[in-house]
């Protein structure tokens, strides 16, 4: 059985959007709908027909184009059972610890609260992918709208139990942004000063720094790292736990 083929794409201002395609199946699948037009135009270029749609939250640059697309190609929407009333046009809600096959493939529904409360990720374990919306960034995480920091800090918990190798799909290019952040609360760490040199290459070719992986942002993105002792000192918080710690650098960025 062969892989799935992941087509990414920009969509609105900083946005990414995922298709996901099964060549055994011809299945195709959108990660959340931010823009008809860019999705529209994707579909076209791959010559691929929408058969589903996979929502992470119900943000409406998650979730706005869900009615327009399925109408069109009479796609199946799955998305947050915690959010079912406001995904538009659900036809399968999901939640933590499900699980259902897409493209000949397992794909398991991992809940991760905290940007908003049933905020979900999918998570390919064959393929070694995960798509996780706004819960994780490239050195970064979700600002906390509608949970806790508590919340958010057990959801990124969740993804680092991942395997080190497994891509992550996230939802925005924010990295140039959380990189001059991180710098700032452990500007010793080699591996993130290596990394952002490497991002800024990047950005300065227009090239995108996602797909990233759970190792990579284990060693260098601060809202994983509240055991750092450098992250510890730069925010005065040497003796209080991991969750103690996360909630005051999600504080701390959000006023950055």
């Amino acid at each position: 059985m062969s892989d799935l083929e992941i087509f990414q794409f920009p969509a609105l201002s900083d946005n990414y959007c995922f298709l996901i395609h099964s060549r055994d199946t011809h299945e195709t699948a959108v990660v959340d709908t931010p823009e008809v037009s860019a999705i529209e135009r994707a579909l076209e270029q791959k010559g691929w027909s929408l058969t589903h749609i996979f929502n992470t939250h119900h943000h409406f640059d998650h979730a706005g184009g869900n009615l327009e697309l399925k109408q069109k190609w009479q796609a199946q929407i799955i998305g947050p059972r915690d959010e079912k009333e406001k995904i538009p046009g659900l036809d399968i809600a999901v939640g933590d610890g499900d699980m259902f096959s897409f493209g000949g493939k397992d794909v398991q529904v991992l809940g991760v609260p905290g940007h908003t409360l049933g905020h979900i990720a999918y998570y390919f374990p064959e393929c070694h992918k995960a798509f996780v919306g706004d819960a994780l960034f490239a050195l970064g995480c979700g600002r906390v709208f509608e949970g806790t920091p508590t919340q958010m800090w057990a959801s990124l918990r969740r993804l680092m139990e991942l395997p080190d190798d497994t891509l992550v799909y996230c939802a925005h290019e924010y990295t140039l942004s959380n990189a001059k952040f991180a710098l700032m609360v452990e500007p010793n760490n080699k591996d993130l000063k290596q990394r952002v040199e490497e991002i800024e290459k990047l950005r300065e070719q227009g090239l995108p720094t996602v797909p990233t992986s759970i190792g990579l942002e284990k060693r260098t993105n601060p809202f994983l790292r509240p055991d750092s002792d450098e992250i510890r000192r730069t925010l005065n918080l040497n003796m209080e736990d991991d969750a103690t710690v996360f909630a005051a650098t999600r504080q701390l960025k959000d006023n950055f």
